[in-house]
């Protein structure tokens, strides 16, 4: 269907309300930019498909201020970028880390799990000589670590050295990573294959290593997480002929036994920090049953076309939109559908990317900067 087909299609799908406003790049498609509208719409227009509406309710925020034994530079650096309090599951966090304990993040996405590791492990460095790894299971997530920490540290001019250790890291930047590194991102591979096997390369790092933060612990399971758990026990053998014994800190995403599971992970004590105080705003859960295309046979309608038509929708919208799809071809062939009617004019810079295994490192640092700056619609 040619873009301009579809961009009437989806103006009639979206209903335009009396007295709502078009956007000027296209004044048949609406920016309602609330998703409570969205969700009503989708469900009055496709109710033989929307078989479930979920709503689940906002709520405030628990606060604490920061710590009195922040150092005075952190603290500047969090009030630049306009952090002026802590949530409660931070502060809790805080007082863990300063009382010597291994323990477990156990809170919702987005509710600022990041800064439980991030308090204690920049302090440390700045206060203590100290030195901290970080592991992620994906490079995507490892870049956004190292793009949070080098933000914070120029915000306050903390003179931290962070970098990321992974295959994407050139070899002629590696030595000077293990020499000169205070806070080292990389994720269990690289730990396994690249620095335990070589641990004597890694000396100074390993005798003044405080922290290890593995986040995304969730994802350990099963053999993984037992190979994991293996790794973990010779990176705390190495610590040890080092004269080091690091504490834990991990994150994880909701599941039913984060303490037990963090254990079997790192061997050692948990206490496990559950109650959010980050503020969740309004969520709306739809679930789609795809069309019955062809009664004979009971074919319903693609998985791939259903996607395409919801994301076009909340695009045009106004919201951003996340597609996921369970395979790489998967993701270029919707995002060819989405290009085709929201990045048709070459002048203006892409409203559309995709982000998938198997790209080169710049391409994927490219996408990831562009997404963090809000610069990408889908």
């Amino acid at each position: 269907m040619p873009s301009n087909a579809l961009a009437r299609h989806d103006a009639r799908d979206l209903a335009l309300a009396p007295g709502a406003q078009a956007p000027d790049d296209s004044p048949l498609a609406p920016r309602v930019r609330d998703p409570r509208q969205l969700a009503s719409r989708l469900q009055a227009k496709y109710a033989d498909r929307v078989t479930g509406h979920f709503v689940q309710p906002a709520r405030e925020g628990r606060y604490a201020p920061l710590p009195g034994d922040l150092p005075p530079a952190l603290a500047s650096a969090l009030r630049a970028r306009g952090i002026g309090q802590l949530y409660s599951h931070q502060a809790q966090a805080w007082d863990a880390a300063q009382a010597g304990r291994n323990f477990v993040v156990v809170t919702p996405t987005a509710s600022g799990k990041s800064l439980c590791y991030t308090l204690p492990v920049v302090a440390a460095a700045m206060q203590q000589q100290a030195k901290a790894l970080f592991l992620f299971p994906t490079k995507a997530l490892s870049q956004d670590q190292v793009a949070d920490l080098l933000e914070l540290n120029r915000a306050g001019d903390l003179g931290l050295r962070c970098h990321t250790f992974d295959g994407d890291t050139p070899g002629d930047a590696r030595q000077a990573i293990r020499l000169h590194a205070d806070l080292v991102v990389s994720n269990p591979d690289m730990l396994h294959q690249a620095i335990l096997p070589h641990h004597t390369k890694w000396a100074q790092f390993f005798e003044n290593l405080r922290y290890v933060v593995i986040d995304e612990v969730h994802t350990y399971r099963g053999v993984f997480g037992s190979h994991l758990a293996n790794v973990v026990r010779r990176l705390k053998r190495v610590c040890a002929f080092y004269g080091a014994n690091p504490q834990f800190i991990l994150c994880s995403a909701t599941i039913g036994n984060p303490q037990q599971h963090a254990g079997a992970l790192v061997e050692a004590p948990i206490e496990a920090i559950t109650e959010s105080g980050a503020p969740v705003g309004e969520k709306h859960l739809l679930l789609w049953n795809p069309p019955v295309v062809n009664p004979d046979l009971g074919l319903r309608a693609s998985a791939r076309s259903q996607s395409n038509r919801i994301a076009r929708l909340a695009i045009r919208a106004g919201l951003k939109t996340l597609v996921f799809a369970q395979s790489r071809t998967m993701v270029e062939v919707l995002t060819k559908y989405l290009k085709d009617v929201f990045d048709h004019d070459p002048r203006k810079p892409p409203r559309i990317r995709a982000y998938r295994g198997g790209y080169l490192p710049n391409e994927r640092r490219d996408a990831e900067r562009a997404m963090r700056a809000g610069n990408v619609d889908g």
